[in-house]
């Protein structure tokens, strides 16, 4: 049974879903007025997995996340670009969609914008207001905070406590348009040149909180499954949002709160932000470095806990990546000389054994240090078989499927190379195979070098010499 760490009340709680066999989950997108940062993608990566997880034990997942395309950063954009705020959203959701391609990142079943979902923004704060939850004020509309005897549930804070911190954080021109600290707003009066639209409470835009509760409930019901995002939205993003939705609806909003840790950079481990100006973008990190050992640097840490970014990290990843797809190749390599036989009890038991560890982990809270752990211990044994005398093809396909498909959860491929090599390649292969032969291992060596030039790797085993691309 598959385990979550649940924010709100702190402890492990067996996943129970609302509809049998399928999980509603809502993450927090990105706001599109830039490249996404590896952090961002952090997020992106860690639910990922999670849905992959759930898919492998068999479940159906609706997966939405939004893309936040209406907010002063974007604005600011738009003046210093030259662009309208549309013109920049749709430039950078184009690259996030790119971003998390290359690093196979399945797409969201749904990606709704603001700009879509305004009507119903409109009548979620009109609600609101007619239930006397929020108010307007000089042309904005607050929600009353204090009012929702709950606030402070997901964060565990208490309102006196809350209330000191919101004191410190708001504008003076803010706070004399508040009736308490606390409140938060749901919509914000036009500013001249500034995109708006007409509202019964005023010409405006949104304010951020309120997005997520309005796509979460339309697209995947009054009460969800899941909602994840970054640990920085715990509060006040998140505690908001509950705030909003329940006392909108009516009913519990969320069923499990899931918080991925930060992405830290430099010897003091601070976190990655565009805030503090220490992030890398996706963007520019695949320019350098092969996305899949990227995705699996990120993957491979559990969620809950920070990754620290280094250039050391990064090719730990690529070495140990490189080890589960050298054990692929090796077992496919010897299809070539494969048998048919009887079903080899054996190593099918040992396998199904590992994969049911694989599962004991991942079910703990989607353990991925644990599970990759199991997954290496999959790949000595795809070794071991790989290299007696006599194989199976019955067994070879049973390793590779349910090796692939475990590897799959952490957005691994196993990519086959088809690529043939020229006739003048092939010619040197041949002729490295005769000097061994031979025993000229001088010329036997040269060949091996002037192919490594070309990227070619030649790798001798007891089956004969096969090769791979560099």
């Amino acid at each position: 049974m598959i385990q979550i760490l649940n924010t709100l009340s702190g402890k492990k709680e067996i996943f129970k879903p609302l509809e049998e066999g399928k999980v509603k989950m809502y993450v927090c997108g990105p706001t599109v007025y830039n490249y996404i940062h590896i952090g961002n993608a952090r997020s992106a990566v860690a639910f990922d997995t999670v849905r992959r997880y759930f898919e492998y034990r068999g479940y159906e997942v609706d997966y939405v996340s939004n893309f936040t395309d209406v907010d002063d950063k974007i604005i600011k954009a738009g003046h210093e670009m030259k662009m309208t705020v549309k013109e920049v959203t749709d430039k950078f959701i184009a690259a996030f969609y790119e971003d998390i391609d290359a690093l196979n990142i399945k797409r969201a079943t749904l990606n709704p914008r603001v700009m879509d979902t305004m009507d119903d923004i409109i009548k979620f704060i009109q609600v609101l207001i007619d239930k006397g939850y929020a108010y307007q004020s000089e042309g904005d509309v607050y929600y009353r905070a204090r009012k929702f005897k709950d606030y402070g549930k997901l964060s565990g804070q208490s309102v006196d406590d809350l209330e000191q911190g919101a004191s410190e954080r708001v504008a003076d021109f803010d706070q004399g348009k508040k009736e308490d600290p606390l409140d938060f707003a749901l919509w914000k009066a036009a500013k001249p040149g500034e995109i708006h639209w007409e509202a019964p409470f005023g010409s405006g835009r949104p304010g951020w909180h309120i997005e997520c509760s309005v796509m979460a409930t339309k697209y995947l019901g009054k009460t969800i499954d899941i909602h994840a995002g970054g640990q920085d939205l715990e509060f006040p993003h998140h505690e908001n949002e509950i705030a909003q939705s329940e006392a909108e609806t009516g009913q519990k909003f969320v069923n499990y709160w899931m918080h991925n840790g930060f992405v830290t950079i430099g010897e003091e481990d601070e976190k990655m932000s565009k805030s503090l100006g220490n992030f890398v973008t996706v963007h520019d990190l695949l320019k350098k470095v092969d996305p899949q050992v990227v995705r699996f640097f990120m993957a491979t840490t559990q969620y809950r806990h920070p990754i620290r970014y280094s250039q050391a990290n990064l090719a730990e990843a690529k070495t140990n990546l490189q080890k589960l797809k050298t054990a692929v190749d090796n077992l496919r390599y010897r299809k070539n000389d494969a048998e048919k036989s009887d079903v080899e009890t054996e190593i099918r038991e040992k396998f199904s054994a590992l994969k049911n560890r694989f599962i004991e982990a991942m079910d703990d809270d989607f353990n991925t240090q644990n599970g990759i752990a199991v997954i290496y211990e999959m790949a000595k044994l795809l070794n071991v078989y790989s290299e007696k005398a006599t194989v199976s093809l019955e067994t070879i396909e049973y390793l590779l499927d349910g090796f692939s498909k475990a590897a799959e959860v952490f957005g691994i491929k196993f990519e086959e190379e088809t690529e043939l090599l020229d006739e003048k390649i092939e010619a040197l292969i041949e002729e490295r195979i005769a000097a061994r032969k031979a025993r000229n291992f001088a010329r036997s060596d040269e060949i091996r070098d002037m192919l490594k030039e070309k990227g070619v790797i030649l790798e001798d085993t007891p089956q004969g010499t096969r090769w791979k691309r560099a």
